[in-house]
């Protein structure tokens, strides 16, 4: 299999200058699972004195047997490993004894499971330091997929660590503008229909093979039964959840379209006070995202909920319902249903794309302003898919996005529709800047249009990297 490692060298830097720092350091790297933590302190430690350790739900003495064992190979002194030891504290004060060699890397990977076996574990780590390792030369980092648990347990106000840290950095899924480097030989389309079913996760995106079409790729890599990313969602709803089903019924829901509270409760006929627990939890996650009319006051009843990770998406909207067929190994006819529908699908995707990276397109100098918020407006029957605002001017962006080639009559009628739209819009209204724009595949007479004062962008601005 390919491997690739893609547009990390801002968090590669990040890691190297608290490598070359002086004194000690305790690094928090966190993100959700398959987005890279792992590849990426790999990437960094080689070459340099380090100890890797992977924890998992194995008893706490084994786990303290283990990183015993790591040290000794670290220390090219098999001694140490018959080294009788009590606890996590005892261990690491011993290692500091017998360590001669300056700066050294400890990771510790997937720390959550170590505080899963053990509740005491964050005083247990904050001893270490404050006792230990403060005074050292030891790079400390602590890895987790776990998002909840690493903003509660250890970068939270009242955990024991708190304040110990001296950096952090939350690992975020790979931007669509770095799709092109996994499928050379892709078009540009067919990097959206990629995003559309795997997001920015490395682990996905490697399971793809770049020399076959997208719609092959589906069939074998996500279809068939057996495979990573057709078994994935239900592994990460065991692994993550206490009640998978619940949270199964409520991302189908959500997924076929249900999007407002009472619409979601309708369809899983979940109590409203469990169902609030549920979304809760889905947003922790990083799998649901509640939306807000952007520029207006957040009113819990205006909210509407989306599946804000393409794979999940992708997986409640089509592998879920067909699981019965697919299990028989009748991808044929599923597959057929996914190409008819995917189109659909993909106005969805290709909405949530651009509004992801308008900011990006800013800096690389398409848009006229720096905005500060970024969303989606709607009112009664209205709705504008793109929205972004600067409150110091005050100005404001308003994007219509359309996944189809359009035709010049096309374009001008669509930005008509949208200057009435934005009559009702109510933001500083009197005194505003306002831009009207449009984003689609292509938009035909897009120089003509420009000169009139519209801001027309097409995918291929988003693929730029600089």
């Amino acid at each position: 299999m390919i491997q690739l490692f893609v547009n990390r060298d801002q968090e590669l830097q990040f890691l190297e200058e608290k490598f070359n720092t002086t004194g000690p350091e305790l690094v928090v790297i966190y993100g959700r699972r398959r987005v890279g933590k792992t590849e990426l302190v790999a990437r960094f430690i080689k070459g340099k004195p380090a100890l890797y350790f992977l924890a998992d739900r194995r008893p706490e003495k084994d786990l303290l047997l283990e990183l015993r064992a790591k040290m000794a190979q670290v220390l090219k002194d098999e001694s140490f490993a018959k080294l009788e030891v009590k606890g996590w504290l005892e261990l690491f004060e011993e290692f500091l004894k017998w360590w001669k060699g300056g700066r050294i890397i400890v990771a510790l990977d997937e720390f959550p499971a170590l505080i899963e076996g053990n509740k005491a574990i964050p005083s247990i780590f904050q001893k270490i330091w404050d006792l230990k390792l403060k005074n050292s030369r030891v790079m400390l980092i602590l890895l987790g997929s776990s998002v909840g648990i690493m903003e509660t347990e250890v970068l939270g106000y009242r955990s024991p660590l708190y304040g110990r840290r001296t950096g952090q950095w939350k690992l975020i899924p790979l931007r669509f503008q770095y799709l092109s480097e996994f499928f050379p030989k892709y078009s540009e389309e067919d990097l959206v229909r990629v995003y559309g079913c795997l997001g920015g996760i490395p682990a996905y995106l490697l399971k793809f093979d770049p020399n076959v079409s997208f719609w092959a790729n589906v069939s074998e890599r996500f279809l068939r039964k057996g495979e990573f990313l057709y078994g994935e969602a239900e592994f990460l709803l065991r692994e993550e959840l206490r009640e998978p089903r619940f949270y199964s019924a409520i991302l189908r829901a959500v997924a076929l379209g249900a999007s407002s509270f009472g619409e979601i409760a309708n369809s899983t006929g979940l109590e409203k006070s469990l169902l609030s627990k549920y979304v809760n939890v889905l947003e922790e996650l990083g799998w649901v995202e509640r939306l807000y009319p952007v520029g207006e006051r957040l009113k819990p009843r205006k909210a509407l909920h989306c599946i804000a990770d393409p794979y999940m998406a992708f997986w409640f909207r089509y592998l879920f319902p067909n699981k019965s067929d697919l299990e028989l190994g009748n991808i044929g006819p599923i597959i057929e249903k996914v190409q008819r529908d995917y189109k659909v699908y993909l106005g969805t995707v290709f909405e949530q794309l651009f509004r992801e990276n308008l900011w990006h397109l800013t800096v690389k100098g398409l848009l006229p302003i720096r905005p500060k918020s970024v969303g989606r407006w709607w009112f009664r029957d209205i709705e504008i898919d793109g929205v972004a605002l600067d409150e110091a001017q005050p100005s404001a962006m308003f994007f219509e996005v359309k996944w189809s080639s359009l035709k010049e009559a096309e374009a001008k009628k669509i930005l008509q529709m949208l200057e009435r739209k934005v009559q009702d819009f109510r933001w500083r209204k009197e005194n505003r800047t306002e831009y009207l724009g449009l984003f689609a595949k292509k938009v035909q007479g897009k120089e003509e249009l420009s000169k009139q004062g519209y801001v027309i962008l097409e995918l291929k601005d988003l693929l730029k990297k600089n």
